[in-house]
């Protein structure tokens, strides 16, 4: 999680050592623990420094091996045996303790851009290849790590911070259009590799830049598999695989000595805790693992069931009272700045004190969200799969396994559920909003967009598992991301999401729907034994009321104060105060006051 930038220009011209100081010292909330920069000539790298794994004691950056080819970088290294394996037999000299910026320079070194195929975590790094006279940029394949570019004439400024490109001169603060309509129509950009400015791009998830001379050279390096579906002999295998991949990926995610987990009262984020405690108990030195959960007492169960959790697994647990933190009925007149727009201002002076607090406990916290999606219960597109390839016997072997394992008839949804489903893709269904201002609408052909987004994509990609495979890659993942990262937190605070490890990942969309995801039926197996029955056996249900409905009926709604640069997009007349009889309402209805807080705010970057 630590801070870089960097500059390059491609016609020689010095860097500005003063500009890049200043545009290094505004990451220093990202890194406290060390600012450092480099200049050769016409490229120069700064960084700040987290120190957040033990391998980080070792580290400086920018770094490099030989004076001819630097590197800055947020990067975490996974599979690090195997990486140090490979490199050792290209006769690398390389151990197992070294920092991770120096893992991917030595993999540059050995394999060029082609080490993208080698490497596994959460990056974004770039490095300058003097002699090649190369800059050489690239992002992790899911987007955990943000990196942010200016490409302007010979002249290419880069950060994983937003605000820190914002800083240069060369920055201009006009507006993405298409992006704003996005958040509008839908909450979040639908477009990965651009930002809410027309000049600020984003590297998008599984992708590398080049620069040189010739010009930019971007590419895809990577792209999640269609795997075929996983077939074992014993039940016990399923879980013991899933246990082992699990394993690996929050060992990974550890390596320090005090981590949290963001834990609530459901199955994945305590499967988390529970895999990190027998992890760390497994050590030889001392470590300390806590939970931190949010409540809103009277809404939900979640205090009872993460404390079941904490008191089965002997770590400490801390409490968030959302109901008695509530809501600022002041928000929008708050100067708080975050680098887009966010969905949810209404709490943002709350949100940063909690995760300065949570940071003074932890520099690392492991975060739960990824199985709701990679396990959707999808039956349909298995069976139709298994019919069209004639294995009859396994379509009734698998029938015939649901109806054992989960002791109901499969395929008949009974009259309560089908109501209860309706009733919930109604109260989450959106309409067209009413007050986008109507040239705006037209000149970008907004109606049409928001039809061709409401449709999944055709044809769809995966043959088992078409809707976990789609949805894993939607542009909400990077939103979340982004906005838990310090950019937007404030605080010296990591998280890191060990569901979204590749190689789990690609197993979770690979175990049969039938009879692994229904119910997540392979996480209350797994964890037979190893967490409370209570939450083995507590169905999964969405919460009877939104917190944020009933925070807001409470506080209410200042008069709506348009300022005039939300004219431009949208229509104040048309903007009633947003709705609190569902959320689909409350969430479109909150959209311009969130835009008109985000463009008052917008030039209040904040130095730390």
């Amino acid at each position: 999680m630590s801070g870089m930038v960097g500059v390059v220009n491609f016609d020689g011209a010095p860097v500005d050592r003063a500009l890049l100081s200043s545009m290094t010292n505004s990451l220093g909330f990202r890194g406290p623990d060390a600012t450092r920069t480099w200049i050769d000539g016409a490229a120069g790298f700064g960084h700040t420094l987290l120190k957040a794994t033990d391998e980080s004691d070792r580290e400086e950056q920018p770094f490099t091996l030989d004076g001819r080819s630097w590197i800055v970088a947020d990067a975490r290294v996974d599979g690090r045996r195997e990486l140090v394996s490979k490199l050792s037999a290209k006769g690398c000299d390389v151990s197992l303790d070294r920092p991770d910026v120096e893992m991917i320079l030595h993999a540059y070194r050995v394999w060029g851009e082609a080490c993208m195929d080698h490497l596994l975590g959460d990056f974004a790094f770039a490095i300058w290849d003097a002699p090649r006279r190369r800059l050489f940029c690239a992002r992790d394949h899911m987007g955990i790590k943000p990196f942010y570019y200016l490409h302007i004439g010979s002249t290419v400024v880069f950060s994983n911070t937003l605000d820190c490109v914002r800083l240069h001169p060369l920055a201009s603060d006009q507006l993405n259009e298409l992006a704003i309509a996005d958040f509008l129509l839908f909450e979040v950009n639908q477009e990965n590799h651009t930002t809410a400015f027309a000049g600020i791009q984003r590297i998008a998830p599984a992708h590398a830049v080049t620069w040189n001379d010739a010009g930019m050279h971007l590419r895809r390096y990577w792209t999640l598999p269609v795997d075929e579906p996983i077939r074992y002999r014993r039940l016990d295998d399923y879980t013991d695989r899933f246990k082992e991949l699990l394993g690996e990926a929050v060992k990974d995610r550890l390596r320090t000595d005090r981590v949290g987990v963001f834990m609530s009262g459901g199955i994945d984020s305590p499967t988390l805790a529970a895999t990190a405690s027998h992890l760390l108990k497994k050590g030889s030195r001392k470590t300390e693992l806590s939970a931190f959960t949010w409540v809103f007492d009277g809404i939900d169960q979640e205090r009872h069931y993460a404390s079941l959790v904490a008191k089965h697994l002997d770590i400490p647990i801390y409490f968030r009272d959302g109901n008695a933190e509530g809501i600022d009925p002041h928000w929008e007149e708050r100067s708080f700045h975050t680098p887009e727009p966010p969905s949810n201002p209404l709490i943002l002076a709350q949100d940063l004190g909690y995760y300065q607090r949570v940071s003074t406990h932890n520099r690392v916290v492991l975060y739960g969200e990824g199985p709701d999606t990679a396990l959707h219960y999808e039956w349909r597109p298995q069976l139709r799969q298994l019919a069209s390839r004639g294995q009859y016997g396994r379509l009734i072997r698998d029938v015939c396994s649901l109806m054992v394992l989960h002791k109901r008839i499969p395929l008949l949804p009974t009259l309560p559920r089908i109501i209860r489903d309706r009733g919930m893709e109604q109260l989450l269904r959106t309409n067209y909003p009413e007050w986008l201002d109507a040239t705006f609408q037209a000149r970008l052909d907004l109606p049409h967009r928001w039809s061709e987004k409401q449709r999944l994509p055709r044809p769809l990609v995966h043959p088992a598992r078409p809707v976990s495979y789609a949805a894993i890659q939607c542009p909400q993942w990077i939103n979340m991301f982004e906005e838990q990262d310090s950019a937007c937190t404030r605080a010296p605070l990591e998280f890191r999401y060990p569901y979204f490890d590749i190689r789990l990942l690609r197993y979770l969309l690979a175990v049969p729907a039938l009879p692994w995801c229904r119910v997540k039926y392979l996480f209350r197996r797994a964890m037979r034994g190893t967490l409370p029955e209570p939450v083995l056996k507590r169905p999964k249900a969405p919460l009877p009321r939104s917190p944020w409905l009933e925070l807001s009926k409470r506080s209410g709604f200042q008069p709506f104060r348009p300022i005039e640069t939300l004219r431009r997009f949208v229509d104040p007349m048309s903007v009633l105060e947003p709705a609190t009889e569902n959320l689909s309402g409350f969430t479109v209805g909150m959209r311009p006051r969130c835009l008109n807080y985000w463009l008052k705010n917008i030039s209040v970057i904040q130095h730390n």
